[in-house]
């Protein structure tokens, strides 16, 4: 299994508090917790299905093996971890959120 880290830092929703902060995710919860306490971070920030992380805390966690992804990446992988239990590989991540939109408003 991986743990990723999104570039939402980049964006003006990654800035919290005077902070920029990325997204960390990853298919398996127990992965994630187990980054997460490696990179300091406290249980009570876990969101869900994401650790919100400081710039500082990224680049620790990129040179512990986190692999780095765009903010689009971790969008569409977190909607497919929802739908499918997995986030998927990050280089199919949109391609697949435009087909499960393409599939899913066909209904309408």
């Amino acid at each position: 299994m991986t743990v990723y880290i999104d570039d939402m830092y980049r964006y003006t929703i990654g800035r919290f508090r005077g902070m920029k902060m990325s997204h960390m995710i990853a298919d398996e919860e127990e992965e994630l917790h187990l980054m997460a306490v490696r990179l300091g971070l406290r249980r009570a920030w876990h969101q869900g299905d994401h650790y919100d992380v400081p710039l500082d805390a990224r680049f620790i966690a990129i040179s512990l093996g986190v692999i780095e992804i765009t903010y689009r990446q971790a969008s569409a992988m977190r909607r497919r971890r929802v739908v499918e239990g997995v986030c998927g590989d990050p280089d199919e991540a949109v391609a697949w959120l435009r087909g499960w939109f393409a599939v899913r408003n066909m209904g309408l």
